[in-house]
């Protein structure tokens, strides 16, 4: 869920899907490229600027309501997720999985006692939660410059991790180097090229820099697996359960600055529930190594 402390391309550099130049004016704050669709925000941070925003306030207040407390809700997206890459893990050989963008480890949590699980994530909040109230393998470190020796992954999951990295070509690059043939990769992210996407327009839930940096289409994606080895075996739209409290809060607080309308309906016990939405704008791919 977080990025890695790696620069962004600079503008006017090549499209990272295709390699295009010819990158135009798309919605306010974002490119994209005239020749595959991909889109991406037109900015540039340092190292430091993209660390600082996924301290702890990221989780408690300011893109979550309580990151930790919305644990039950959490996993339950992923047991949803899980049970589809379980279609394609062969037990005897998918043994040893990592977790880009681990965030406090929930995920982790499910898998441990499948595989040997392994996470990696920039939030040093969250990789301390998780090595230490769960007492999982979670790495603070930037995936790119992090040595994992002679360590190889039979399975790869980046879950809503994709979009916040400024390099995503970079990263899934080095996904490469530590897979070998026949390994899994399971990505959700946002599909820009959807129908809600495109009715949303510059208002579409997903566009908020500098955050989320890439938008990905349901092509571009499945072509830059493509690029650096990945072969998609299932590409379908991804819904999620959200919590009633969490979507009022991101509404009414974040984005309508009615925060007294919010306290109003948590008062009296209105929003204390959660409840299943596909919008079709998620995409779930799972690649396999050739």
């Amino acid at each position: 869920m977080s990025l890695a402390t790696t620069p962004a391309a600079a503008a006017g550099a090549p499209c990272i899907v295709c390699g295009a130049t010819d990158a135009r004016p798309f919605h306010p704050g974002l490119l994209r490229c005239a020749a595959c669709g991909h889109a991406w925000a037109d900015m540039q941070l340092t190292p430091e600027q993209q660390a600082e925003l996924y301290r702890r306030d990221y989780f408690f207040g300011d893109e979550y309501l309580d990151y930790v407390k919305d644990r039950a809700i959490i996993q339950k997206n992923f047991r949803a997720r899980l049970a589809v890459l379980e279609r394609f893990l062969d037990p005897a050989r998918d043994r040893r999985l990592l977790e880009v963008g681990c965030a406090y480890g929930f995920f982790l949590d499910l898998v441990r006692g499948r595989m040997e699980a392994t996470g990696i994530d920039i939030t040093e909040d969250g990789v301390r939660y998780a090595r230490e109230a769960l007492g999982l393998d979670a790495i603070r470190g930037d995936l790119l410059l992090h040595d994992f020796g002679d360590r190889r992954f039979d399975v790869v999951c980046l879950w809503d991790t994709i979009e916040h990295l400024p390099r995503p070509d970079l990263f899934v690059e080095r996904l490469a180097a530590l897979t070998e043939s026949g390994a899994l990769l399971a990505v959700t992210t946002g599909d820009i090229g959807s129908l809600n996407a495109r009715l949303g327009g510059r208002r579409w839930r997903l566009i908020h820099p500098p955050t989320h940096l890439h938008y990905f289409t349901r092509a571009s994606l499945v072509r830059l697996l493509e690029r650096h080895g990945f072969e998609a075996v299932y590409d379908h739209s991804c819904g999620f359960y959200r919590g009633a409290d969490f979507t009022a809060y991101n509404l009414l607080v974040l984005r309508w600055k009615l925060p007294r309308l919010y306290a109003l309906l948590k008062r009296a016990r209105l929003i204390g529930f959660d409840f299943y939405l596909d919008l079709f704008d998620i995409r779930y791919v799972v690649a396999r190594r050739r």
